[in-house]
């Protein structure tokens, strides 16, 4: 299984802090998992201009192709003025608008307050849905408080995130075997 985490912005520390959480977290629970850790911070993104995935070079077509590669997708994003960073809506524009199908997307949110707590199910969710993902609920909201210093300070985050990423292989895997016995049905 190939798993995507991805740290959607190109600024701040507190998605990549739970990020790297979500990441050893998979590893913790299934070190088969091949797990690439992506960061758009540290990523030389351009923007959409409507080409395939596949015309683009350097960090773009990189990381396009990882996204589209991967089984399965842990996507983190910061709330900014009530949205979603650009940086994540560019990538999601790189994409082809099926990009997600037969794919597992979960969603770790942070934020400065409870006040944004619904914004992922607003602006994030109904993008992946469109790009086809099988979206797995619920959604990991951390608040400012939670972190400090770029720790995770608060033990039912970290608890949270571990269940979001066994949330995330179990229905990978589900998923997986479900198209394998639909496909072994054709006989051919």
């Amino acid at each position: 299984m190939r798993l995507v985490v991805l740290s959607g912005s190109n600024v701040g520390t507190k998605t990549r802090t739970v990020m790297d959480c979500a990441a050893r977290a998979v590893m913790a629970q299934d070190p088969s998992v091949d797990v690439t850790l992506i960061d758009l911070a540290e990523a030389d993104m351009v923007f959409s201009d409507g080409r395939n995935f596949t015309e683009y070079t350097g960090d773009t077509g990189r990381v396009t192709a990882a996204v589209m590669d991967a089984d399965a997708l842990i996507i983190g994003t910061p709330i900014f003025q009530a949205s979603i960073p650009a940086t994540l809506k560019n990538l999601f524009d790189l994409l082809p608008p099926g990009a997600f199908r037969d794919k597992v997307v979960a969603v770790a949110a942070t934020a400065g307050s409870a006040k944004h707590y619904l914004i992922p199910q607003q602006h994030l969710l109904p993008i992946l849905t469109y790009m086809k993902a099988q979206v797995v609920s619920p959604y990991v909201f951390v608040e400012e408080k939670d972190l400090h210093r770029n720790q995770i300070v608060s033990e039912d985050v970290i608890q949270r995130i571990d269940r979001l990423v066994e949330d995330t292989l179990v229905l990978t895997r589900t998923y997986s075997q479900i198209r394998e016995e639909k496909e072994a049905a054709y006989g051919f």
